[in-house]
């Protein structure tokens, strides 16, 4: 709710824009992607794009387009979020709150990339609109570009400075032609107040109903005009700290719930490929070892008995095995210490700095400058490390007694999920510098007015990526291999054998046998060296634009026209220990086999976008963008709309555009990024086995650019005997062609085993004298798929005064009809909407109450329907099809249970305004996940040594801290 003092700053604010549309003069100096052009004349019952009707002349003007107009009238669909609707709800960050939008989809967190170790993206918030991918979503600040946070060029949403956003316009329709590349599903634009007066201070705290994830944020804004309003002056800061969780601290993760190969399964038997339920763990490991072949296999290390310094011996009670798993058992012993290893929540440490000034010298020349600077540091583990297929031989001096050169016997082959060594995990520091100056203004060339803008950019991103407890090779087999010396000490084998050249000097045995035995000491030792990377990321654009809303007189009224210009370079290097990478899989880190990305493409593009009235209640507007990489050279977007008002209620809008999306810089020049997982590998004698592997991931510099080509028709209708009710619908068709993307590991053993495809074995690499035991697997991008998104969004809105205060409703919805992949090798997919990653309909309601006397209450309701795992895959207990072709019966794959249920999460804000001592306050208590309801389960698996880690749901889909408490005080002067 806000302050009557911040109702009339509004109120100025929007008669302003109005106004001076023509060049958004409140914020074109800082927007010259954006402000190109006068605004059309203003309809009748202005409205803004979140369908509330404000009174005649304080229309919100968004820029869903560079010839400016209400995001109502463009034929481009434009979805907004005001300040004051984000404030109400009080988001612990802003990608929390937008995450929330129904067209947003997919989108990474910070929470969900904790295990984004090798690639440097831990800590990183990045958009996905229509589930299309990030990196085809373009992300602006006040209409330009902003730097990327990573070499894969996404760009973390929270540098930026929430305490200053007016607004958030969500471009949803292709839209390269008029922005440029990246915007393939849309744009999200983040608006800056950057007229802001007065001193700003806000205070809040969140924790949840569990009493952990404790976090503050603060902020402090100032904002003056000076020199008789010429010139004006903003400055922001911002600070967020979180303490994190550090495991999955939450009952609903205790069940065991995962998908795996049917252990049972035959061509012929008629059972499921695949099982999804509960009493499912780890079948080749446990906290302390396993030993997982020979004639002691099932026999397990237990808790070290002070009094002997050995472990106790069990013997496991094996359930039905497959792979890495098995069903039943003692399985819930095996994954004691795995399973829910993964961070909750990360630990957050963020400071945001924003500073601005502008001096209009004469109408047709304003001068400013901008600097912005955010820094980001956080922690998050991926997981409690398991280590297969370890060789501990007979006369490790850790054995108990039974086991310890036992006849016969001259290793023993464990499995062991590490209990005593710390989880795995990612400690990363982040700088993000943004630098802009130019100028803007209005001038007259004979009858015709103009509007320009130029400006350079220069922004960097300084990131230190250091990984905490990842061990090399050659280290943890030293320490491992623990023997007894000639006077009984127990020391590392490598010390003392006849070989000298592979000594590892101040070597401290590491006790791998049972819980209880690693000492500080060889933890030390172990953890001496670790793995780190700086990596530099520069980008600079220049631009220079032109517009008018008056370039001739036709027939039905003005012609409008806006062009310009704009050069870009964007760049990556960086720095690491050469001696922390090799080629020797004994030299490997366990993650952040780390190397340097090098490389830089620039582009050069212009642009033109005319809007053209063919007659009254009918108007034309076209774009087209000629675009050169120095990469892959020239490519063409463009985009034609047509939006008509056959009564002064409706208004009919729609588009063809295509658009592309270029190569960013880690898929062009990515060294041969590493990472340790595991692969299911058939066996000759049925079944599979896991084996762990490194994966090389590297960039391909021919890569050319995706191209798609969007359709877009909609309605809004605006009831006029229905005074502050909007509603709209829009239908979406996105076709990406030479889509980026590559086959994935467990794809490759896959195609290789089953299906004998050599070009897929080339990928595969094994260990010297070994033509079984996997090493690496080889992989890069390719433009050889395809994607397609089709669908409907729907958005009600209204407002009016009821009793003694402001009623307001509104509603949004994505409804996916299809979202549909062909990588040219898997069977295509028909239907992939309405699946666990991309259900049928998402949504969001909201209901608000505004009292004159200060109070303010709102409910939100956020969800979106159940689906399926797989809409192609088939729901069988018994008598389950056999698919004879190897390849459909990879795709159409049958299972136990196919079926992933919805969510609806209701979410409550109360406010208060009062006056303090001649300030304005505000107190807040929001509430989100109101009635604590724990995420769905879903089966994750059946590959990865991850996935036992990680949460038993989708979190990128459901809420999994639970209710959330958060508490606010805000000042305002």
């Amino acid at each position: 709710m806000k302050t009557k003092q911040q109702g009339n700053g509004r109120k100025v604010l929007q008669a302003r824009l109005l106004c001076h549309a023509a060049g958004l003069l409140g914020a074109a100096a800082l927007l010259p992607d954006v402000a190109l052009a006068q605004i059309a004349a203003a309809p009748a019952n202005p409205q803004t794009d979140t369908g509330v009707q404000e009174d005649e002349g304080e229309a919100i003007v968004v820029t869903g387009s560079r010839i400016v107009r209400n995001g109502n009238d463009a034929p481009t669909p434009v979805s907004v979020v005001s300040g004051e609707e984000i404030s109400t709800e009080a988001p612990a960050n802003i990608a929390d709150f937008v995450n929330t939008l129904p067209s947003v989809s997919g989108s990474q967190t910070a929470v969900s990339n904790s295990g984004s170790l090798s690639n440097g993206q831990t800590g990183v918030s990045a958009l996905n609109l229509r589930n299309l991918g990030q990196n085809r979503t373009l992300i602006l600040v006040n209409g330009q570009r902003s730097v990327a946070s990573t070499s894969s060029g996404l760009v973390d949403v929270n540098t930026i400075p929430q305490a200053l956003i007016e607004r958030v316009e969500v471009v949803t329709g292709g839209a390269s032609s008029v922005y440029g590349s990246d915007a393939v599903a849309g744009v999200v634009n983040f608006v800056l107040d950057t007229d802001f007066t007065g001193i700003s201070a806000d205070y809040e705290y969140g924790v949840t109903t569990y009493g952990d994830i404790p976090n503050h944020k603060a902020s402090l804004t100032l904002g003056t005009p000076f020199a008789d309003d010429r010139g004006h002056v903003v400055f922001s800061a911002e600070y967020f700290t979180q303490e994190g969780q550090h495991t999955i601290d939450r009952d609903w993760n205790d069940s065991g719930y995962f998908q795996i190969n049917n252990p049972a399964y035959t061509p012929t038997n008629g059972q499921p490929q695949r099982l999804i339920q509960s009493g499912i763990g780890s079948s080749n490991f446990t906290p302390g070892g396993l030993i997982t072949a020979g004639p002691r296999r099932g026999t397990y290390f237990g808790q070290i008995d002070p009094a002997t310094g050995r472990p106790t011996l069990n013997q496991l009670a094996y359930g039905t095995v497959s792979g890495q798993w098995m069903v039943g058992g003692d399985y819930d012993v095996t994954s004691a210490n795995h399973r829910g290893s993964n961070s909750l929540a990360n630990d957050e440490d963020r400071i945001s700095l924003f500073g601005r000034a502008e001096y209009e010298f004469a109408p047709w020349f304003t001068l400013f400058g901008q600097a912005s600077y955010n820094t980001f540091e956080g922690l998050s583990f991926y997981q409690q490390t398991p280590s297969v297929n370890v060789a501990i031989r007979s006369d490790n001096a850790f054995l108990p007694a039974a086991l310890y050169n036992a006849a016969g016997t001259t290793s023993y082959t464990i499995g062991t999920s590490n209990a005593g060594i710390p989880a795995g995990g990612g400690r990363t520091k982040r700088e993000v510098e943004r630098y802009v100056v130019g100028g803007s203004g209005e001038f007259d060339v004979g009858a015709i007015g103009w509007n320009w803008d130029g400006y350079y950019q220069y922004g960097k991103t300084t990131s230190n990526e250091l990984l905490t407890n990842s061990w090399r090779a050659d280290r943890m087999n030293a320490a491992q291999d623990a023997v007894y010396d000639r006077t009984g000490n127990i020391v590392c084998r490598v010390n003392i054998d006849t070989n000298p050249a592979n000594d590892q000097p101040g070597c401290v045995p590491l006790n791998r046998i049972g819980i209880g035995g690693v000492t500080q000491d060889a933890l030390e030792w172990l953890f001496a060296l670790y793995p780190e990377r700086t990596q530099y990321i520069k980008q600079e654009v220049a631009g220079l634009n032109f517009a008018t809303s008056e370039l001739f007189e036709n027939w039905a009224g003005p012609v409008s026209l806006a062009f310009g210009g704009e050069w870009r370079k964007e760049s990556v290097s960086g720095i690491t220990d050469e001696n922390q990478y090799s080629t020797n899989p004994n030299l490997f880190w366990l993650y952040g086999n780390f190397r340097v990305t090098d490389g830089s493409y620039t582009v050069k593009e212009a642009y033109a976008e005319l809007l053209f009235p063919l007659y009254e209640g009918l108007e034309f507007n076209g774009a087209v963008r000629v675009t050169d990489y120095s990469t892959s050279g020239t490519v063409t977007t463009w985009k034609a709309g047509l939006v008509a008002e056959p009564f002064d209620d409706l208004r009919l809008r729609g588009t063809i555009s295509r658009d592309i999306r270029a190569p960013n810089i880690a898929e062009l020049y990515d060294p041969g990024t590493a990472r340790t997982n595991a692969v299911n590998v058939p066996v000759a004698s049925g079944g599979v086995i896991a084996d762990e592997f490194i994966q090389q991931f590297a960039g391909n510099p021919a890569l050319t650019p995706e191209v798609a080509k969007t359709y877009g028709i909609g309605a809004v209708y605006t009831p006029s005997f229905v005074p502050g009710l909007a509603l709209t619908v829009d239908y979406f068709d996105i076709e990406v062609q030479d889509a980026i993307s590559q086959i994935g590991a467990q794809a490759t053993v896959d195609f290789c085993f089953d299906q004998a495809q050599q070009s897929f074995c080339d990928n595969i690499n094994y260990l010297a004298g070994s033509t079984t035991d996997i090493s690496t697997i080889d992989i890069t991008n390719y433009n050889f798929a395809s994607q397609s998104s089709r669908g409907i969004d729907v958005e009600a809105s209204y407002r009016r005064a009821v009793g003694p205060g402001d009623l307001s409703l509104r509603a949004l919805g994505t409804y996916t009809i299809s979202n549909v992949t062909d990588n040219g090798i898997d069977p295509i997919t028909d239907d992939t909407a309405g699946t666990f990653l991309l259900p049928d309909l998402q949504y969001r309601f909201s209901v608000g109450y505004d009292m004159d006397s200060g109070f303010g209450a709102s409910l939100v309701g956020r969800g979106h329907t159940g689906g399926t795992y797989d809409n192609d895959w088939i729901e069988c207990a018994t008598a389950c099809p056999f698919i004879e072709d190897p390849v459909l019966r990879s795709f159409y794959r049958t299972v136990n249970d196919n079926k992933v249920s919805g969510a609806l999460y209701f979410d409550t804000n109360f406010n208060y305004d009062f006056e303090l001592q001649g300030v304005q306050a505000q107190f807040l208590f929001a509430v989100k996940n109101l009635f604590d309801r724990d995420p769905e389960l879903v089966g994750n698996g059946p590959d990865g040594n991850n996935t036992p880690a990680y949460p038993q749901t989708a979190r990128t889909r459901y809420d999994t801290f639970g209710r959330t408490f958060r508490l606010g005080l805000r000042l305002r002067y």
